[in-house]
């Protein structure tokens, strides 16, 4: 990794760190008050040249989520909680891979690691995204914002991930990496937290007990 682009994520991360210690602990007793379950969720995720690590989150699922459903994670997803369906609505469930990018697992800016499946369908040329560090946020998340209601759309959800949504996310992020840099990640920074802030909130429909992403 570029040695500024590293300086300015492990900066940045333990800032973010010491800033949001507080709602770090609203967040788990939120997620431990709603069903008693574990506060984070841990996966096997490809990193850079492929290596395996373990990417960390919020939970925001049913404790059994991976062995009730798929991989992806439609925008009807019954598996998702109340609390759950905040989080991702704000990206807040994202917050724990701050500690990844401390430990050198992730930048603040990069492809979004996929989990093994999916980089086993790589074509050769799609790989190359694999010399990439992975981030938590990127370009083609911004991009594909709505992607949780397009798989909720479609006939083949997985189909529609592998063939169009993977491809193209690929795609933006090896055009990305062409011009990557200290402050066009800023800007990459800064156009998440944006989209965030403008996101509409969770509907109403939350608070009957439907949950959603």
């Amino acid at each position: 990794m570029n040695p500024a682009k590293r300086s300015v994520d492990l900066f940045l991360s333990v800032c973010g760190l010491l800033l949001l210690w507080p709602l770090f602990l609203v967040i788990a007793a939120l997620i431990k008050a709603e069903d008693g379950g574990p506060v984070f969720f841990s996966q096997k995720r490809a990193g850079f040249g492929g290596t395996p690590f373990t990417i960390w989150k919020f939970r925001t699922m049913v404790p059994d989520a991976e062995s009730r459903g798929p991989h992806l994670t439609s925008s009807d997803d019954q598996r998702v909680t109340k609390i759950g369906a905040r989080l991702r609505a704000r990206k807040l469930d994202e917050l724990p891979q701050l500690f990844n990018v401390v430990f050198g697992e992730m930048s603040l800016v990069g492809p979004r690691p996929e989990v093994p499946r999916y980089v086993a369908m790589y074509t050769p040329d799609q790989r190359k995204v694999l010399e990439l560090v992975p981030g938590i946020t990127d370009r083609a998340s911004i991009a594909f914002a709505d992607e949780g209601a397009r798989l909720a759309a479609a006939t083949d959800p997985e189909r529609l991930y592998v063939d169009s949504i993977m491809p193209e996310k690929i795609r933006i992020n090896l055009e990305y990496a062409t011009s990557a840099g200290v402050l066009n990640d800023l800007r990459v920074i800064l156009g998440t937290v944006g989209h965030v802030v403008r996101r509409p909130s969770p509907r109403a429909r939350y608070d009957l007990g439907v949950p959603s992403p």
